[in-house]
This record gives C-alpha cells, structure tokens and sequence, in this order.
C-alpha cells in the first residue's frame, strides 16, 4: 500500500495490460498448481526466493522446456559455487528455438539492416532452412561438442544463423565485434583455442568502411589451433581469402535439422568480463541455465512473446547480442541494427523501429540521454501505440532519462534492467504488473536472492550497499576457462561475501521493492555496457616510450554521465602534447575498443600504489566521486603517500567546474 511519503508512479499499467501479460497468466497458473496465494508481486518474489527448487521447477514446467531426458533433481544444494542443476537432463537451447515456426514458416525471425544493407527480413523457415545447413558442414568437418567456434562478426542476421549452427551441434560459441581491435581480440579467443573462426571482410560504421581483411589473415596465424575459416563477404561482395570457405556455400542447399543433446551444464558459450587485472575473464554458461533464465527474464519481466517484435541495440561483443537470442526463445522476431546510431542523426534507430514495427525498444542508457540531449522527437517517426516498453540498460538511466522517454513516448514499460556478462540474465529490472518509478527499476527478477549488503555483511534496506546474490542462479558460470582450481572464479565474486555472490555494483533497494544502481563498485571500467579491465587499457598506453605509468578509473556514480580520466607520467623530458593524446587514444581506439577511450588525458607526477606496489585504483576513484581521503585510503600502507596531494587537488577542480564530469585544467 503507498504512503503519503511514495512518490508518484510516473506510469501505471492498465488492467487490460497486467491481466494480458504472460506474468499474470504465469502467477495464476502457480497458484492453481501450489494452492499459494500471492496478494501481490512482492509475495511472488519472496515465494520464489524461499522455494528456490519448487520455482524453477515450474519454470521447467510452465515453458515446456523439450528435453530428451528428465532430471533427477532440480537442486543438489544451496552452496555457491558448486550449486547443480537438473542433473540427468539432457536438451538444446536451439531445439527450444525452433518450436516457433512450424505453423508460420513465412513468418519474420529476423529484420535487419545495416549502413550497408537495406531492410531484410529472414523467416522462420528460411532460418531453419541455413542453420541445419551450416550445422550439416560443421558435423562434416568434424566439429561437435565440446568444440570452440568464434565470430568476428557484425550484428547482422548471419551471426544468428553461426551462433544456432554451432550450438545445435554441441559446439561452444564466442564472438567479437569487428569494431575490436586486433589485440583485444586475441586476448579472449587465444584463451580457448578455438577450431573454426567465423569472420566478415569488413564493415560500415558512420558512413566509413573499414577493411577487416588483413585482420582475420592475423587472427588466423595467431590462432595455430584454427582449422577452418568461413568468411562472411558483406562490406565487398567480391572479398575472398586464400584457403576460406565462403558463407554463402556453407548455408546452401537442404539439410536435415537435428539437435545435438547435452547435458543442462552442457557449455554453450565463452563471454568476457575483464576485471582489473589479467587478461579477460573467459565466463563460460551452459545450455540449461542460459535457457531457464532467458524464459523467465523475457517471457515474464519484459513481457515478450511470439506477437512482439524485439530489438536492443547491440554490438555482438556485448551480453545484449546474446540477450537477442532469448528474443527467438520466446518466439518473438528479433531486429537488428548494425552501424552507428547516431549517423546520419539519433533518428536512426528511431526510423527503424517505425519500420520495423517494433513493440520493444531497448539501448544503453547513454543513448536515449543523447537524444534527450539532441533533442530527438521519436514522435515524428512512430506510429501511436504500437511501442509496448523501452528497456534500458549498460549504465544507471537517471531520472531526467525516465522523464524524456515518458514525455516522448507515452504509455510505455519503462524496463531499466541491470544484470551482467557474469550471470546472461538480470538481477533487477522490468515488471508488467507493477507501476514505474523515475529513477528506479521495478523488481528484484523472479528466483533472484538480490540485496543490498553492507561491508560487515548485513543486509541493508533503503541503504546502498554491494549488490549481492545470497542464492544460486541456473545462469551463474560454470566456471571460466583454463580455470582449473576455480580459484580465478571465486577470487572474482566470493572473496568478498564467502559463499554469496558479489556482483561488484552499488545497490539500493527501495521500500516499494524496486532497486536504484549506482554504478560499479570495483575499478572494472563499464563504458555502455561494455566492461573492460584496467589492465587491457595499461597495456596499451604503457607500451608508448613517453609513458612510464599511468591510471584510469571510471566515475560514474548516482546517474552521472560517465566520465573517464587517464592519468598518465611522463618519462623525464618528455610533453603531453596534443600529438601525444591523439596516439594514445588512436592506440585504445584501434587496439581495444571506441567506447574505451578516455576522455580526457591529464599528466600526473605519480601514480599512487600499495606497500606491495599495486596501483590504488578503487581509493582514487572512491576520492575522485567525492569521498573524503581519510575514508579512501591510508597513508601508512602506501608506497608513495605523498602522490595523493595531485589527485587531492584535482577532485577539489573537478567539484568546483562547470558541468558533470569536468575538471578546469587552467
């Protein structure tokens, strides 16, 4: 019941929509097979997180999941890591893909377009139709389970038809954004020693073509354990590499369709998730878990189904190209969009969505503050009514961005989610039965033990504390790869909380059971959803001979626009020129990614460090956000305690300058 103290819902569904929604029809159908009753969503939530095993086993059960072999239990313990799931069970997410098609082969799967292509459309049928031909030719090289099959690829609809390819066959999938550099992607796919890589020629982004050629012909030769390569013509129709099947014959002619069964632990595939040091984290998710966890965030949270159409803006380095194929799992068609969407205006995706007819539109955060900023008026492109939700994800959605999609866009779910690549799934987010709040996300997701805890352990209400999970997830990794002791694993969720998950983000949860995130609370570098350790960008900087040190952190914190400094020190003699900042940032740009270039470059006289010589990353940034030096660190227990007085000085000229993010450098 609200107080007088809540404020007001800034959008309220109707009943027509709570009671037509896939949730409700969910919650009825428990009720009649548990005899519970649930007053409302927060007694759902509650049940669901109190009766872990007896939840995802009417999961199971609700969504029909096909399996050729039953589970002997749904739980074997609590215990994290380790927690078992559906042992004895056997099946394929891809077999769950295909249920939708056989009454509407004609019906759109995908819709696509890109800077270089014109609206497609690939039906049910047709995708069907590439998948079990790929499939066949991957069989035929010897490819099956176990095996590693990695994309450099773009968000167009072949990377789907690869991805269902590899994964009906028990094969392991692990893609790139052709927009990485070579050094970043070497760093994730020389981790697991891949047998096939999927690759384009090229790409088209701001209306510049970039040639990718001479980049796949490097990853082959770094790559010994590669056996075949499959290019993919899309910037030149005409592009050929010696010793490359083309994908246009791989996909060609009729075959058989058949899914290979595996085990519910069964790997599907290899994400990353850099921390702050060593190289990327290879985050390996089984078959069972990705599908339990995609049925239940998208069929009940976002409310999709086999009537809607889906697009999340997305490149396929990125968990949210992964987040698409659930779209096909609940029957939905997905749309997809590959190019700059901001070129030749922020009208872009807007214009795509009109037409493709969208009822989900969903981006990073930092792209609807643009358009808020550009004053982009979706209004003039959409038709009335037909946009059901916008989701929103990548980075906290402050409140004057809650404020501008519902000024622009009317009745709609405004389903904020915030989740990660650790899990593929989402801790908090959207809710069709429940009124939104500007500022916040909805819900704690169904069968998600997520809290706000404290740094002595305790559980914290209306407070902001560590986002936690104090249960197991189907969804959580396997393990990471050439993890062997799991010791890399625990280090990087359970060494905080011993036997709770630590996901390494600030949460408040609110009394209406809705949740705020305020940013990361590591030093994990998360620029529009994409995270990158500190360690891949030191690399980089750290080979210039100018160069002896340097420091980036990411301050982003409470809404704030994101703002992300690299302090570096100079080799004596040396200047901080503008030729010098452009080659730094031309080096992150090409070797890592775009999103991870600073924007600002500052020269330090030192980069502050630990008695055991490590760079005091979280202290600086904690001090850079406003806290007090006596909170963030200890003079004692540093190497160099005099380097603080430089980033003191500069927090102080950040607090007192115009505009977020900004230091006076006069």
């Amino acid at each position: 019941m609200m107080t007088t103290t809540d404020p007001m819902p800034l959008w309220q569904p109707s009943e027509e929509r709570i009671r037509n929604s896939r949730l409700h029809h969910f919650q009825g159908w428990l009720e009649q097979r548990t005899g519970e009753h649930f007053n409302d969503y927060d007694a759902l939530w509650r049940w669901s997180v109190d009766h872990l095993e007896a939840f995802w086993e009417a999961i199971w059960q609700y969504f029909e999941v096909a399996a050729s072999e039953p589970y002997s239990e749904v739980l074997d313990s609590h215990e994290m890591p380790g927690a078992q799931w559906f042992e004895g069970s056997r099946l394929n997410l891809v077999e769950q893909i295909f249920r939708f098609h056989h009454d509407q082969p004609d019906r759109p799967a995908i819709l696509s377009r890109s800077e270089l292509r014109p609206l497609q459309s690939l039906s049910w049928g047709e995708l069907r139709r590439q998948v079990a031909a790929l499939s066949d030719r991957l069989r035929q090289r010897g490819i099956g389970p176990g095996d590693r099959v990695v994309a450099y690829l773009p968000n167009v609809a072949e990377t789907v038809v690869a991805f269902c390819a590899c994964a009906s066959v028990g094969a392991i999938w692990s893609s790139c954004s052709p927009d990485m550099g070579t050094r970043s992607v070497l760093d994730r796919f020389r981790q697991i020693d891949p047998k096939v890589i999927i690759a384009v020629d090229g790409y088209r982004y701001g209306g510049k073509d970039f040639d990718r050629l001479e980049v796949v012909k490097g990853l082959r030769e770094a790559l010994p354990t590669v056996e075949q390569v499959i290019l993919l013509p899309y910037l030149n129709p005409e592009a050929r590499l010696d010793g490359a099947d083309l994908w246009q014959d791989m996909v060609a002619g009729e075959a058989p369709m058949a899914f290979e069964q595996v085990p519910f632990d069964h790997p599907l595939w290899v994400v990353y998730s850099s921390g702050t040091t060593g190289m990327p984290k290879p985050i390996v998710h089984g078959h069972g878990g990705t599908l339990l966890e995609g049925l239940k965030g998208h069929a009940l949270h976002m409310d999709l189904g086999p009537e809607d159409r889906f697009m999340w803006f997305t490149t396929t380095g990125w968990i949210m190209w992964n987040s698409q194929i659930t779209g096909l799992m609940v029957g939905s068609t997905i749309c997809l969009y590959d190019g700059n969407p901001g070129y030749p205006d922020l009208g872009t995706l807007w214009r795509f969505a009109e037409e493709t007819e969208l009822t989900f539109f969903g981006a990073g955060a930092a792209y609807f503050l643009n358009c808020k900023k550009a004053e982009i008026q979706p209004g003039q492109w959409l038709s009335p009514g037909r946009l059901r939700s916008v989701g929103s994800t990548g980075s906290p959605l402050p409140e004057e961005g809650y404020q501008w999609i519902m000024d622009q866009l009317g009745d709609v779910m405004i389903a904020t989610i915030s989740g990660g690549t650790d899990v593929a799934a989402a801790y908090v987010g959207g809710c069709p039965i429940l009124p939104v709040y500007s500022g916040e996300m909805q819900c704690r997701y169904l069968g998600t033990a997520t809290y706000a805890m404290s740094d002595d352990g305790r559980i914290l209400e209306d407070e902001v504390g560590e986002l936690v999970v104090t249960k197991p997830m189907p969804s959580m990794p396997l393990y990471f790869w050439n993890d062997e002791e799991g010791l890399r694993y625990h280090d990087s969720y359970f060494d905080v909380f011993p036997g709770i998950w630590r996901h390494g983000d600030w949460i408040r949860i609110t009394p209406r059971g809705g949740a705020v995130i305020y940013g990361r609370s590591d030093t994990t570098i998360n620029r529009h959803g994409i995270r990158m350790g500190t360690s891949e960008i030191y690399r980089v900087v750290e080979e210039f001979p100018e160069v002896l040190d340097s420091l980036v952190v990411d301050l982003e914190y409470l809404g704030r626009e994101s703002f992300m400094p690299l302090f570096v020190v100079l080799r004596e003699g040396q200047v901080l020129d503008e030729d010098l900042k452009s080659r730094i940032k031309a080096a992150i740009r090409d070797n890592l990614s775009a999103r991870h270039v600073p924007n600002d470059i500052v020269p330090a006289p030192e980069v502050p460090r630990t008695l055991t010589g490590k760079k005091m990353e979280l202290p600086i940034k904690k001090l850079l956000l406003g806290q007090s030096l006596d909170k963030v660190a200890n003079p004692d227990a540093m190497a160099n305690p005099d380097s603080l007085t430089f980033y003191i000085d500069y927090a102080e000229r950040r607090d007192t300058a115009n505009g977020a993010g900004q230091v006076k450098t006069g």
